[in-house]
């Protein structure tokens, strides 16, 4: 289980990886992937195979039978009976199930119909069929055939011969699989009693049973029994077959499993290597038995939370697999279930998503819709929608799971159990926690298993952690402190006192106490838990961080300050690793889903620090170095990663991929421009915008895993490298928003330890201690904010006053209690954070009724790690001018309320910004460039711009658009804000189709090459505009200029008038030429208006910002 103590911050981790057991037609586990996360259980299971089922045939002395017909017809349809077997044999051995039924279904027909109930051809009819039926999750059509076929062969043969032994063993799996172990383990006993009496106690079919009944022991929590047969077994297969024969890989394969699920990983390892050599040795590295050890090595890899490694041998099983068996096979569908759930347990819910869907289709087509498999895919999707809060989808495919288990397994199999453990998370998640809802179906899932599984088992201590951590929501303490302890108990005498899984219990026993306030009992098993996940899952796991951060809320509690900051530091620097190594790979939205998953942490160093350590150094240090590790990271990852390739001119591999890339980006853009009537059907809309988005999705994984070979470049984050990079004049400011943590709160369910949203302020100079203040709540400020911007928005003078009152009100929130601690500095480095962004800071007001732009000099930043980014050395080229398009239309405003992009487009007209031309030519003028690097008109395309690379400066006068996100469901899914914002060329109306259509969205910008570009200006309309992300800035062109290299940008918060705009630009362009910095030659056109009649009003001066390097701008490649 997964319970969220204390809300976000430290969430107790009660959840550990097993897996779903059964048996191959190589007779070993064939293992998949059972993982418990917010008391999720995720499942996976195996292609189910027999003894003596599709691979070795029982043969029985022939009967005389009267035969009524030539003896050349009945051999020919005996014949014919033959090959429909043999057909579905091998259709079984492809996956094909449902094509596999109707032959063996004919054979069976034609040999019952010529030969009678009693030959030996029908029985093994009788066998493949019900095979074949198991496969499809046809339990209860499967059982008759057997018992019949078991009847016939002791009816024919003695009771005690092998072919009697084999088909009670096949009988024993048909009970295992339906969960009927009571009826099970006397048939595999018996199996096993005859064959030693038969074939000798060192016969290979003993070592076989031995086995199957090991597999039964194991599914029963029964380890040691399992351990002894599976000895027994792989010792008679040595010595009767030799060291290499494949059942000994076999043997070793399942040896390691069980040692995995113990947490005995140095055991299982050595097992797994030995059984790989074997396989390897035997039948070469590409055949799908190497891919199932290989596969097995993964979840070995991801119990120990060794991901990248486990990810690695997924992937190759995976290619293996495809390969051999093609991409539809139900072996396919395993592999795919297991990397969707490392990626489940990564956080990385939107690669996981497909890959569940793709193994749930696959699992529909070769096995049915009601195959308990299909039931474990439905299952894992929907414990993937709870945790990304789509409870309505989730809980219907909870009921489906549920209906289809039912159905194939019967009532009280512990995958019923399974889902409604699963169900009862969801309600938890929902707050439904009566006995209605999330009580009832732990105790439904606790007695199912109860009933059906020692007492002893994992599986039952499960369900009582669950059960108890439902309780200590509840505030039932008693019950909750008895159920822990017998799960506690259970897990040791089964697992062993060092397993994961022991960890967990004492962790979530631990976090019972700790809400008990019996903290000398806590602390003693937090700290227990923490050393048996550093001995069983390495220094840097998850599940450590966890630990670390549980003992530091603990601390944080008791108020013992120096301890929290000690094991807060560890727990962080631990999420910092994993941090690392999970943002390399995945798109932006992947990124994101990762790093909301640690959110809690970063809120809770800032709140230890302003709340119980406002002026302790080390506090505010571990804050603040927190906030830099994580503010704009995903931005800082974006924009090197990509520099990184474009650097990497001799990679021509990683140039097509770019090239591909764009490609890719600009077919979606003009997709989701178009309407859906355009094409013949929505589904076939909803299908082309899918296929581009996969295949957006695999370039950028690919890109991200050839720039990730040089993520050892990257230097750790630290105070001492920002503070180099801050000028002596000047100051950080660093503003974020974050919600306090109260230890004191209930700390279950999630997020009762957290209050509502404030701001913070953190100061930092180029010496000294940083300095923190808190600036109060969130709510009171994002209201001033937006009351600011509409006056800003309006360039009407009367207005002055009243927004001068608004913006005294702002820095009274904001500013003021800053400059208390700025003193005399001047120079202002501002990383704002959420709605902050909105507004230029320059328009605030100070307590002497004084704009901050006359006495401060701001720039601005995402983050204060934007001052570690390396200016390029690339060689750049010429400078571009792109103003005045040709739009073809009379002047129209742009409706930014449109549900669906295409709407715009499609619908509204732009009108010319006649000042844009004259724009262009005092920048050509000033600036001394030639006619080829001015395109207006005709030239002023979205090709011209495509085609820029590393130019001196960019300078972009054209519309700019922002749209709202739709709240209507549309198949173009505009939840990217970098395709709602952007640009638009000449011909934008006219809507040609191909890649200069005359849209230029902000998504396409980001593949633009400017690395060393000094300077981009975009001279439009609302260009600084987007979506707000906390922690990441504003999501639209400036952000996307950014992650295309360049080093400053200038862009405008609101719409200004047109010639207001040019004389800014020409008077800007003019600073720049005699060598004013790209800050100051704005700041110093902002106070000469402010001085004057007609630009007076901050509509005017204030509506551009610049953010980036402010130096002077090097003209070399751009002059004549």
């Amino acid at each position: 289980m997964v319970r969220e103590c204390k809300g976000e911050l430290f969430r107790i981790r009660g959840r550990g990886t097993g897996r779903k057991v059964g048996k191959t037609n190589r007779f070993y586990f064939r293992e998949g992937l059972m993982m418990k996360k917010s008391l999720i259980k995720l499942s996976i299971s195996s292609a189910i195979a027999f003894v003596g089922v599709l691979g070795f045939w029982i043969r029985m002395p022939a009967p005389m039978v009267e035969r009524p017909m030539s003896q050349v017809a009945l051999e020919d349809e005996l014949g014919k009976a033959e090959r429909l077997n043999n057909q579905a044999v091998e259709l079984y051995q492809q996956g094909k199930y449902a094509e596999a039924i109707p032959l063996a279904e004919k054979a069976l027909a034609i040999r019952k119909n010529l030969l009678g109930d009693n030959y030996p051809d029908v029985t093994e009819s009788l066998n493949n069929l019900a095979a074949l039926y198991i496969s499809r999750g046809r339990y209860r059509e499967a059982e008759p055939l057997l018992q019949k076929s078991l009847a016939i062969t002791k009816d024919k043969l003695e009771d005690n011969h092998p072919d009697v032994a084999a088909i009670m063993n096949n009988l024993a799996f048909l009970y295992e699989s339906q969960g009927k172990y009571t009826e099970a383990e006397p048939l595999y006993q018996e199996s096993l009693a005859i064959w030693k009496e038969q074939l000798g106690d060192n016969h290979p079919d003993v070592a076989t049973s031995m086995n199957n009944l090991a597999g039964l022991y194991y599914l029963q929590g029964r380890y040691t029994d399992a351990e002894r047969l599976l000895k027994q077994s792989l010792a008679i297969r040595k010595e009767i077959l030799g060291d290499h024969d494949l059942s000994v890989s076999d043997s070793l394969n399942n040896l390691g499993a069980l040692y995995r699920s113990q947490g005995r990983y140095r055991e299982a390892e050595l097992r797994y290597e030995d059984s790989l050599a074997i396989t390897r040795k035997k039948l070469g590295d590409n055949h799908p038995f190497v891919a199932d050890t290989i596969n097995n090595f993964g979840l070995l890899y991801y119990s120990q939370g060794r991901y990248t490694e486990a990810e690695r041998l997924y992937q190759e099983s995976l290619a293996i697999k495809r390969e051999k068996l093609g991409y539809n096979h139900p072996l396919v569908a395993d592999t795919l279930n297991n990397l969707a759930g490392l990626y489940y347990s990564q956080g990385r819910y939107r690669e996981a998503e497909p890959l569940y869907q793709d193994s749930l289709v696959i699992r529909k087509e070769k096995l049915g819709d009601n195959h308990p498999h299909v039931a474990e895919s439905l299952n894992n999707l929907a414990a993937l929608y709870r945790l990304q809060g789509r409870y309505r989808e989730a809980e219907r495919l909870y009921e489906q799971s549920l209906n289809i288990t039912k159905k194939s397994l019967g009532n009280n199999h512990n995958f019923v159990a399974t889902i409604l453990n699963n169900q009862a998370a969801l309600y938890s998640s929902q707050e439904r926690y009566t006995k209605k809802d999330a009580e009832a179906l732990y105790q439904q899932s606790l007695a199912i298993r109860k009933e059906i599984l020692p007492d002893n088992h994992p599986d039952v201590a499960e369900s009582q952690n669950n059960l108890a951590a439902l309780y200590e929501s509840q505030e039932r303490y008693t019950e909750a402190e008895r159920l822990f302890k017998q799960s506690l108990a259970i897990r040791k005498e089964q697992l062993g006192e060092n397993h994961p899984f022991v960890a967990t219990s004492l962790n979530n026993l631990a976090a019972l106490y700790e809400s008990q306030e019996r903290y000398t009992e806590a602390e003693r098993l937090f700290k227990q838990s923490l050393a048996i996940r550093k001995e069983q899952l390495a220094e840097n796991h998850p599940f450590v961080a966890e630990s670390l951060n549980n003992l530091a809320a603990l601390y944080y509690s008791q108020d013992n300050v120096t301890k929290a900051i000690e094991f807060l530091s560890q727990g962080l620097s631990v999420e910092e690793y994993n941090l690392s190594e999970n943002l390399v790979a995945g798109d932006e939205r992947q990124k994101q889903d990762y790093m909301r998953t640690i959110s809690g942490t970063t809120n809770g160093a800032i709140s230890l620090n302003l709340q119980s350590a406002p002026n302790n150094p080390e506090a505010t240090r571990l804050a603040l170095k927190t906030i830099f590790e994580r503010k704009g990271r995903i931005l800082d990852i974006l924009t090197n990663s990509l520099q990184i390739l474009r650097q990497r001119i001799e990679d021509s591999e990683s140039q097509k991929l770019l090239t591909e890339l764009f490609a890719i980006h600009t077919q979606y853009a003009n997709l989701i421009f178009k309407k859906p009537e355009d094409f013949p059907s929505p589904e076939v809309y909803r299908q082309l915008i899918a296929e581009v988005q996969t295949k957006a999705k695999q370039l950028e994984d690919k890109l991200s895993r050839r720039s990730s070979e040089f993520r050892n470049l990257s230097q750790p984050i630290t105070l001492e490298a920002i503070q180099e990079k801050i000028p002596a004049d000047a100051a950080l400011v660093e503003l974020v928003r974050y919600r306090p943590f109260n230890p004191f709160n209930p700390k279950v369910p999630p997020n009762k330890g957290f209050g509502k949203p404030r701001y913070a302020a953190y100061i930092l100079y180029q010496k000294g201690e940083p300095q923190v203040i808190d600036l109060g709540e969130a709510e009171g400020i994002d209201h001033v904010v937006k009351e600011l911007r509409d006056k800003l928005v309006v360039s009407n003078p009367r207005t002055i006053k009243t927004l001068k009152k608004s913006a005294r009100k702002l820095d009274k929130f904001v500013m003021e209690p800053v400059r208390q601690l700025l003193g005399e500095t001047k120079t202002i480095l501002l990383s704002p954070d959420a709605t902050l962004n909105l507004i230029p800071f320059e328009a605030l007001v100070d307590e002497n009724n004084q704009y901050l732009v006359e006495n401060y000099q701001i720039s601005y930043l995402t983050s204060g790690r934007d001052l570690l980014r390396p200016n390029s050395n690339n060689k750049r080229q010429s400078a571009l001018v792109i103003a005045d398009p040709f739009y073809h239309s009379p002047v129209v405003a742009i409706n930014r309320s449109v549900e669906n992009i295409s709407q715009l487009f499609a619908t509204e007209t732009f009108g010319r910004l006649e000042g844009t031309a004259q724009e262009a030519e005092a920048i050509q003028t000033t600036m001394g460039l030639s006619d080829n690097q001015i395109k207006t008109k005709q030239q002023a395309t979205e090709n011209a711009l495509k085609q820029v690379k590393n130019p001196d400066f960019l300078h972009i006068a054209t519309h700019g658009f922002f749209l709202s996100k739709p709240t209507s469901e549309n198949p173009t899914n505009l939840d990217n804000p970098l395709f709602r914002s952007g640009l638009v060329f000449t011909g934008v109306e006219e809507r040609q189709s191909g890649g200069d259509d005359g849209v230029f969205t902000a998504d396409e910008a980001t593949l633009l090459n400017l690395v060393g570009t000094q300077l981009v200006v975009l001279s439009a309309c609302d260009t600084g505009i987007g979506d707000i992300s906390t922690g990441e800035g504003i999501y639209g062109l400036r952000r996307a200029f950014v992650i295309a290299g360049s080093e400053s940008q200038m862009i405008s918060l609101w719409k200004v008038e047109d010639n207001a705009t040019k004389d800014l630009m020409v008077a800007y362009y003019q600073g720049l030429k005699v060598g004013k910095g790209r800050r100051d030659a704005l700041l110093e056109i902002q106070r000469n208006w402010l001085k004057e009649g007609e630009y007076e009003h901050p509509y005017y001066w204030a509506s551009f910002i610049f953010s980036g390097d402010g130096t002077p701008i090097a003209l070399g490649a751009s002059q004549k």
